[in-house]
């Protein structure tokens, strides 16, 4: 099992999750956030620093963010690693909780 970061991350990025990941598991993209799912130990710490509510257990994603199994795999393998917070999109809480935002993600 690992955690995986979900749509609600899109435009959000907060990278809270970053600063407590005991392995440097965080990739960072234009937009968004990703856990490569081979560095994850399950450690559970990044779950409660997202603002976003967008990262969950494999195992407990919600209805409809399957999808975000394969993307963070993928994107891990492709966008840097990240292991502090850096800079976030200043309009974060206007996307914060918007529906349907697969549509936005810049790979």
């Amino acid at each position: 099992m690992t955690f995986v970061v979900t749509e609600n991350c899109i435009k959000c990025k907060y990278q809270d999750c970053v600063e407590v990941c005991p392995v440097d598991c965080f990739y960072e993209g234009p937009n968004f956030l990703v856990i490569n799912p081979d560095e994850c130990i399950d450690c559970n710490l990044c779950v409660a620093e997202c603002p976003a509510n967008a990262i969950f257990s494999e195992d407990e994603l919600p209805a409809g963010q399957e999808v975000f199994i394969e993307i963070n795999a993928d994107l891990s393998q492709k966008w840097p690693n990240i292991t502090q917070i850096g800079d976030q999109p200043d309009d974060r809480e206007e996307w914060n909780g918007k529906p349907d935002k697969l549509q936005y993600l810049i790979r």
